[in-house]
């Protein structure tokens, strides 16, 4: 990759850092996409030795990369993401990725297609974290910032991935136990 590609990848890439979720902080400022992908990253290093059998350089790559389709398209919340939504991010993304040069565009590549099909232990685990760290985040943030839906979906987003790993499905529950507290405080 030559300097110029590097700077020009990263240029877009910074999008990600004013682009917001849904969710905020716990102080009520929205979240970025960029500090979403970062936590969901830290998660996975700190579930390195509880998780057997993965290799945690391929995960951490995927927890880093997953959402940069949306330095394009802009964080839409699950909730309301269609299946037009979702191709349309695919689209932007894989565009991007096949403007890149060897061995980038293949790297990348290569793991956007692995995390979509989630068939391997790698993928089902990225997309547990991804969804374990919105859960999370939702639960630090003030309860008055979450829309009505969400009472609900704290509660059961991301559990079906959870079931990949006896671990992840532990902290999933604990999260869900989390949730129930958070309401009932009504914090």
């Amino acid at each position: 990759m030559t300097d110029r590609e590097i700077l020009d990848f990263l240029k877009i890439a910074e999008r990600l850092k004013d682009n917001t979720r849904h969710c905020t902080t716990s102080n009520r400022r929205p979240e970025s996409v960029a500090e979403h992908s970062w936590r969901v990253s830290l998660l996975a290093m700190l579930l390195e030795d509880e998780l057997q059998d993965a290799d945690f350089n391929k995960i951490i790559r995927m927890c880093i990369i997953h959402d940069l389709g949306e330095a394009i398209t802009g964080d839409i919340p699950s909730f309301w993401k269609t299946k037009a939504d979702s191709d349309h991010e695919d689209d932007m993304i894989y565009q991007w990725m096949d403007s890149l040069p060897e061995p980038q565009h293949s790297r990348f590549r290569g793991l956007f297609e692995e995390m979509h099909a989630q068939e391997t232990r790698e993928a089902k685990i990225y997309k547990a974290l991804d969804k374990l760290e919105a859960v999370i985040q939702h639960n630090e943030s003030p309860l008055d910032t979450w829309l009505p839906l969400e009472y609900e979906l704290n509660q059961t987003h991301g559990m079906e991935q959870a079931k990949c790993d006896p671990k992840l499905e532990s902290l999933r529950q604990l999260v869900a136990l989390d949730t129930l507290e958070k309401i009932k405080k009504g914090e």
